[in-house]
């Protein structure tokens, strides 16, 4: 096992952030000067280093360009008034993390790589967090199989890397939604749960269908019945149905068990809501919606953090909400970034400092 003290570092000779603007920043276009690199070879973890960020040199045998082997996450870093930078529950990413690998048949990270690797990298890069409002450093985490052969079969190497991207608001403005009832992200016994790559590639169809209809993202339901909700294109989501906010359970393991997810509904308990886990059908929607009881529906994720939807619409079915009167989804929001950006106290011990 490498020892975090051993983590090499070469230092870029010149930074790219003198011909960046940091301000009004488009989500994951741009990356810092460095990247965290490991690979894993013999059943061991070695030559880890952070370097210049840079191409990778590839064979075109690489086993994850065949076989998709690959997993990644999702984190953010914030700073404070202070210029003081902390992460957002980055050892809940990095559990789940393990557990993608684990899925994809691949080796565990060690913590002190994880962890050790993305603090000093970020302390490397730390000029380039943003700090204006709903700014912050995404931090991608990911690890692909690197053997140079074909064959189907897990890999015997493989590559952990870390890079960085400044970044401003995923979507600016509230989302219109198509539940979709033909397409399917995810099946019971599947790789739902985990961040595999496979899962992104696999959904892009149905998105740009839907946006052919004029929609910005599909609402998913189950396998069998296209009845029940599940993630909201890359967003776990929640339905505000009176007092009680309503989120897709976890059971079946077709959902990802999302940060921001488990963030929001601990804030909405601190608000006086009922929270409930549990399968949600559309027509329970529809029903709520016809009742004029349910008052908000809003997707939550690391890099959408919490994102209003203006329109649902199932088969000819439209419901429509005035997103400018809501008070949940704002809160839920505002609670979250005043911990994340060092205004409020946190007593949930979410925040990692760098």
């Amino acid at each position: 096992m490498i020892a975090a003290e051993n983590i090499n570092i070469t230092k870029a000779e010149r930074s790219k952030l003198t011909d960046i603007n940091l301000e009004n920043i488009p989500f994951g276009k741009y990356f810092t000067d460095h990247m965290l690199e490991v690979e894993y070879e013999d059943g061991e973890w070695k030559n880890a280093e952070i370097k210049p960020y840079q191409p990778l040199l590839l064979d075109p045998s690489l086993a994850a360009l065949h076989y998709g082997q690959a997993i990644f996450e999702g984190i953010k870093a914030y700073k404070n008034e202070a210029g003081e930078v902390s992460v957002f529950r980055p050892l809940d990413n990095y559990k789940r993390f393990n557990i993608s690998a684990e899925r994809m048949q691949m080796p565990q990270v060690p913590e002190d790589i994880f962890m050790e690797g993305m603090r000093m990298l970020i302390e490397l890069d730390k000029n380039w967090i943003p700090q204006q409002d709903d700014h912050s450093l995404y931090i991608r985490p990911f690890m692909f199989s690197s053997d140079s052969m074909i064959g189907v079969r897990p890999s015997e190497k493989y590559k952990f890397m870390i890079i960085l991207s400044p970044t401003g608001p995923y979507y600016n403005t509230p989302m219109r939604i198509y539940v979709e009832e033909h397409y399917v992200r995810a099946v019971p016994g599947g790789v739902g749960y985990a961040k595999a790559a496979g899962n992104y590639g696999g959904a892009m169809y149905a998105t740009a269908q839907a946006k052919l209809k004029g929609y910005d993202q599909v609402l998913w339901t189950d396998a069998f019945e296209h009845k029940y909700v599940q993630e909201c294109g890359t967003m776990n989501v929640f339905f505000i149905i009176g007092n009680t906010a309503i989120t897709p359970d976890l059971k079946e393991g077709t959902i990802l068990a999302g940060v921001t997810r488990d963030s929001t509904m601990v804030m909405l308990r601190e608000m006086g809501f009922n929270v409930e886990e549990r399968a949600l059908s559309i027509d329970d929607v529809i029903s709520a919606y016809n009742a004029g009881i349910l008052y908000e529906v809003f997707g939550t994720g690391t890099a959408a953090t919490i994102s209003m939807i203006k329109e649902l619409r199932y088969k000819d079915f439209v419901m429509k909400f005035e997103v400018d009167s809501w008070k949940t989804a704002p809160e839920v929001k505002s609670r979250l970034n005043a911990i994340r950006y060092g205004q409020a106290t946190d007593n949930h011990g979410w925040m990692y400092k760098i």
